[in-house]
């Protein structure tokens, strides 16, 4: 990848122009997932979108992640509190406002699931890693990229470094903090599960040491953490919901939270995030086979279903077919309580994109 980053460069430049272009143009988006149809849930409505992804007329928009500082950080010049990056999964990584609007694009390529997460150190600089899984060829397993919250000027996401692994086709990918450590976990389109422990190496570059290995059964994707509990959960398309030990050493065990079910879960069952609010904490799910959300209550000994809801049209079109989300709890920019991030498969103008959903918004319409 380093000897590549001339040209990434390059495209960087030429980025701007081509997703304008693209934008322009108002063809109508990819409509395969979910089938444009919507199941009983709890309705909310999206406060504000993202530009379309440039990738035109395919399945582009994947999996976004959320990320939130205490303090103002400045990334290409701009003063933010925070962003969300999403991955185009044929075109590679946006960076993404509070206000939904592009702050940087990456073109690396074929990302699919992306994260974030605090905790590692470089130089004595504390930084932000974000990972995505890679399924480009000759470079699938994943990508890693670093940012500065203390950086200042032309401050941006930078291209870190790669995991390598035996995953034919890398799908999803979450990040979780075991004490100290920085946990990466890789979902293979086959079933795979591979989980690292990511660290600096004495050279400034990525270690990873694998720690897990275990096979889920079929193709799954869906994965999100919750190291309070030490679980892991994993959507695993046509079967359903599994909560794993966080723990590598539970290697394979596992519970059934949720069988794929008409009214409940129905397959594809896609992306998975967690949320806390104050002492509670909740597993959202996307049932992509009816454009609907799960969600759980999770910091008790076992899961509670708590309803679903769906993203009806309102100021911007409502949600179906969603890949990826995902969710941050307490004050996140202009959401004093917590933000959610949809990928939306069917947008009513040009190409596939990213909804922001206020959490208060969804607590209130689920009765949390």
């Amino acid at each position: 990848m380093p000897a590549s980053l001339p040209l990434r460069s390059l495209a960087g430049l030429l980025a701007p122009a081509l997703l304008l272009a693209a934008c322009a143009g108002h063809e109508a988006d990819y409509q395969g997932e979910g089938g444009g149809f919507v199941g009983q849930g709890a309705p909310v409505r999206a406060v504000l979108e993202t530009p379309s992804v440039g990738t035109v007329g395919d399945d582009a928009a994947d999996d976004p992640a959320v990320w939130a500082s205490k303090t103002p950080v400045t990334i290409g010049d701009v003063q933010t509190p925070g962003f969300v990056v999403g991955t185009d999964k044929k075109a590679g990584l946006y960076v993404y406002g509070f206000d939904g609007a592009i702050l940087q694009f990456m073109p690396e390529g074929l990302l699919n699931n992306v994260d974030v997460v605090e905790g590692l150190s470089l130089d004595g600089r504390p930084q932000l890693l974000i990972g995505a899984s890679e399924r480009t060829p000759g470079r699938t397993g994943v990508a890693l990229y670093l940012f500065d919250p203390a950086g200042t000027g032309d401050n941006k996401v930078r291209y870190w470094g790669s995991i390598a692994t035996d995953v034919v086709e890398p799908y999803g990918f979450c990040f979780a903090r075991r004490g100290e450590e920085v946990h990466a976990v890789l979902v293979g389109h086959e079933g795979e599960l591979r989980q690292f422990i990511v660290a600096a190496g004495a050279d400034g570059r990525p270690s990873a040491q694998l720690v897990r290995r275990a096979e889920i059964g079929s193709i799954s994707e869906g994965c999100a953490a919750d190291p309070a509990t030490d679980a892991l959960y994993i959507a695993e398309e046509n079967v359903g919901l599994w909560r794993y030990g966080l723990d590598p050493a539970s290697r394979g065990a596992r519970t059934l939270v949720q069988p794929v079910a008409p009214g409940l879960l129905v397959a594809d069952a896609e992306g998975l995030t967690t949320l806390t609010d104050g002492e509670a904490r909740y597993l959202i799910a996307s049932s992509q086979g009816d454009s609907t959300f799960p969600v759980w209550r999770i910091d008790g000994a076992e899961p509670q279903f708590k309803g679903r809801f769906v993203v009806v049209d309102g100021t911007v079109d409502g949600v179906t077919g969603t890949d990826g989300l995902a969710a941050l709890g307490g004050p996140v920019g202009p959401f004093p309580e917590g933000l959610v991030v949809i990928q939306d498969d069917v947008n009513d103008t040009g190409t596939q994109n990213f909804k922001y959903v206020d959490w208060r918004d969804i607590r209130a319409a689920l009765g949390l």
